[in-house]
């Protein structure tokens, strides 16, 4: 009995110190590595592909073996991609299509089967949607109009537009993967930054409802939610741990490659709030209940949004 006891405690102590220590959900880190076999000679159709995030995408995609379409509203930036990943990540071929999700369905038509045209009309096999309009710092009822409209045009009009019109031509192949960089703000509530979360959590709805019209056509969905992450731009005096942007790149291509319906990326607190909101609600709600002001005043002054020192009324200096 002793030992079965030492042995159930030290199972819970190595599990305990593996979510303390985790960057993602044990769903995620259990799969370790990208399948290459679900990547290679496909064809990946990345918005917000200019910079950051959707810059590190295409680089590792395209170390992977895929053949890129990079979309973003800077057509000179995209094509700075496009060079660096021909002279530093060559296996792939490469394609630039600038794009505003902003832009009405007419451009957006336009897009999509310039997409659908290109590798002798291969057809896109992975749609990751990247693309995001900043998001705002302020409170609810701060939110200015052109805010709240440019955050919902570009994030989930756009967005959803381009799915719709990209979807039949997938349908007609019987094949086709939506990946979907949304956020942990999609999953809790986001004291600062309510207009940013509230289109994440219209992305969340969306995609997994078309995943489950869509799944046994061939249809598959990622709904990705990262935290805080470390950006080339970030601030070097932040007492924030926040994943790197290589990191939760390798994490959304190897949820995508996995076939995960859903992936988290964050350390911790974060990634410990998005358990309990999901499955312990109340407790979870009334965390943030706490820390609600407290963010919003930390967003104010550019403080530190993500630390616990926020429950007692600390806001860090960034």
């Amino acid at each position: 009995m002793l030992i079965i006891s030492i042995l159930f405690l030290a199972f819970t102590a190595t599990l305990l110190f593996r979510f303390a220590t985790a960057d993602g959900d044990f769903t995620l880190l259990s799969k370790r590595h990208p399948k290459r076999e679900e990547i290679e000679d496909k064809v990946v159709w990345i918005t917000g592909a200019s910079r950051g995030i959707g810059e590190i995408l295409a680089k590792q995609l395209a170390d992977l073996g895929a053949k890129l379409i990079l979309s973003a509203r800077n057509e000179v930036e995209l094509e700075r991609v496009k060079q660096q990943l021909r002279g530093k990540h060559a296996p792939g071929e490469v394609e630039i299509l600038p794009l505003d999700l902003a832009g009405g369905e007419d451009s957006l038509r336009e897009a999509v089967e310039k997409a659908e045209s290109f590798f002798s009309g291969a057809g896109v096999d992975y749609m990751i949607h990247n693309a995001a309009y900043e998001r705002p710092k302020a409170s609810a009822v701060d939110v200015t109009e052109e805010s709240l409209k440019a955050t919902i045009n570009v994030n989930v009009i756009g967005t959803i537009s381009l799915t719709q019109l990209l979807a039949p031509f997938m349908l007609k192949r019987g094949r086709g993967h939506f990946v979907v960089m949304s956020s942990a703000a999609g999953k809790t509530p986001a004291p600062g930054q309510a207009v940013y979360s509230a289109s994440k959590y219209a992305l969340n709805g969306y995609f997994h409802t078309l995943r489950s019209e869509l799944c046994q056509k061939g249809i598959k969905v990622t709904v990705v939610c990262p935290g805080p992450i470390e950006t080339s731009n970030g601030s070097k005096a932040s007492t924030e741990r926040r994943v790197s942007s290589e990191r939760c790149v390798e994490l959304t291509i190897i949820a995508a490659t996995h076939g995960l319906k859903e992936a988290w990326i964050s350390y911790q607190p974060v990634l410990a709030v998005m358990y309990l909101v999901q499955y312990m609600p109340t407790i979870g709600f009334w965390l943030m209940d706490k820390v609600g002001a407290n963010r919003v005043e930390a967003a104010k002054q550019k403080g530190s949004t993500y630390s616990l020192g926020l429950l007692f009324g600390k806001k860090k200096a960034a």
